[in-house]
């Protein structure tokens, strides 16, 4: 059965704990990363989330194939960040033609791309460790979300997976048939393009049918709705919280002592 599971074990302690504590804790972390703009205080919060990693439940490999894409973004915003500063400071590590990095810029680009992966690293933790379904039950009943726009939210998470089946089945069926696009680029952007049309027309008929059957049980009425399995907040979802802030608190706190912090 094609689903989108948590990758981690039920039993792990971070995958026990309520989503919106979880959510809370990404807020504060990611909040304290982007308002901060030096360098060190990033990297200390991604050094905090690497020590929750045995407390999660996820093994290194999957979290690392979930993250390689985000990180790779991260590392070209350094990038672009050190080469095309407004201004150039410090000395000078390299100079080519009109290309210059000083250790300003990059300190300023590693600076924003530690950001990048605190909030990425931090967002996946919390998914890969939520269910979808205890996610929507969360802010339904303890965030008061509208009820038909979190289901609605939640059928649409449960049928990612089978746009990825999808995409599969097509681009096999093609190649079956002798439709590749083999080393032409042309080509592969038409077959590409053609494909993404196929799956969009799927699944605006599947969101069609999908909303009609949610509208058929009543989800577009304004009747309070009751939920099988209850949310609240216990003491070990609050030490989730203080936990987080503890950890941003820290983190500025030696920064301001190292003399790197700046807002």
């Amino acid at each position: 059965m094609l689903t989108l599971a948590p990758v981690c074990g039920p039993e792990a302690p971070i995958a026990r704990a309520n989503p919106v504590a979880k959510l809370a804790a990404v807020v504060l972390l990611t909040t304290v990363a982007l308002v901060a703009s030096d360098w060190l205080t990033p990297l200390l919060l991604l050094a905090a989330l690497f020590l929750v990693l045995p407390f999660t439940g996820i093994r290194p490999g999957p979290l690392a194939r979930r993250l390689r894409w985000l990180w790779v973004a991260a590392g070209a915003v350094v990038v672009v960040n050190a080469v095309f500063a407004a201004e150039q400071t410090g000395r000078t590590l390299v100079e080519f033609g009109p290309v210059e990095v000083s250790t300003g810029a990059l300190l300023g680009g590693v600076a924003i791309g530690l950001r990048v992966c605190v909030a990425a690293t931090a967002g996946v933790l919390v998914f890969a460790t939520t269910d979808p379904t205890d996610l929507a039950d969360a802010l339904t009943q303890q965030l008061k979300a509208p009820a038909r726009f979190t289901i609605g939210s939640l059928a649409a998470l449960r049928l990612l997976p089978l746009l990825a089946a999808e995409w599969r089945q097509i681009t096999t069926a093609r190649r079956a048939r002798g439709l590749e696009g083999g080393w032409n680029p042309v080509r592969r952007a038409r077959l590409f393009a053609s494909t993404m049309f196929a799956l969009l027309v799927g699944a605006i008929r599947r969101a069609g049918r999908l909303a009609a059957a949610m509208d058929a049980r009543g989800f577009d009425t304004e009747i309070p709705r009751t939920h099988a399995r209850e949310q609240r907040m216990r003491p070990a979802d609050w030490a989730v919280v203080a936990l987080a802030v503890a950890a941003g608190a820290a983190a500025v706190a030696v920064s301001a002592a190292a003399g790197t912090f700046t807002l």
